[in-house]
């Protein structure tokens, strides 16, 4: 029971961090309509989101059972992890609805195009776990979408939540590519199964403390 809880709690600090995105769609896309319509869209934008990445979450559990997609989807996901700590997103070319209909459908699309991260991230957490993700996928939506500018704030305000979710996701990329059992043995031999996930997790802290110390202020 601790351990389907620690799960639950890890996929849903995942969505929320790799969610600050979509959230920030979300509070454009419906910027634009009067207040009544607004909260309707994100109501109905959420609620098409969260089915939408429900189904697509179950199809990549089943997929990433594929021999050899399993390595390549803990890459991707190493990437994944990564990126979340070095980019910088421009969200200005996202459309700012002016009907109901219009910004319910660019809520969706939006969050369809931007989920592959989160998709990818929780289906190799989750190990099959469907309930364990239609769980976390339904409470932890909500939470971005309503409360859509705290989350970015608290993201931006408290960047040891970011640091946290991308070392889980580097975390679980090594555990994906271990999971590939063939291509590992090959490719690692009998290294333990433990330092892989410890490597590719200081890989994607050390990536962000890195461009942190980089791009850091210099005092003249």
């Amino acid at each position: 029971m601790l351990d389907w809880f620690i799960l639950f709690l890890q996929i849903m600090l995942i969505n929320i961090v790799l969610s600050g995105d979509n959230a920030v769609v979300i509070a454009l896309a419906s910027k634009n309509l009067p207040l009544h319509q607004r909260k309707q869209a994100i109501w109905w934008g959420a609620f098409g989101a969260i089915a939408l990445r429900v189904v697509l979450t179950v199809i990549a559990v089943y997929v990433l059972k594929v021999p050899f997609i399993q390595a390549l989807g803990s890459v991707l996901l190493l990437w994944i992890a990564i990126k979340l700590l070095i980019d910088e997103e421009d969200h200005s070319n996202v459309k700012q609805a002016t009907t109901l209909g219009k910004a319910v459908s660019t809520i969706i699309l939006a969050d369809f195009v931007m989920s592959l991260d989160n998709v990818l991230a929780i289906a190799a957490k989750a190990k099959g776990e469907v309930g364990v993700i239609i769980l976390g996928i339904g409470l932890s939506i909500p939470i971005i979408v309503w409360g859509s500018t705290l989350v970015v704030n608290l993201l931006k305000q408290y960047p040891i939540f970011v640091y946290l979710g991308a070392g889980i996701l580097g975390y679980t990329a090594g555990e994906m590519f271990i999971a590939d059992e063939k291509l590992a043995t090959r490719l690692l031999g009998d290294i333990s199964h433990y330092v892989l996930p410890i490597v590719t997790t200081l890989i994607v802290l050390a990536s962000g403390l890195l461009k942190k110390w980089v791009f850091r202020p210099r005092h003249t």
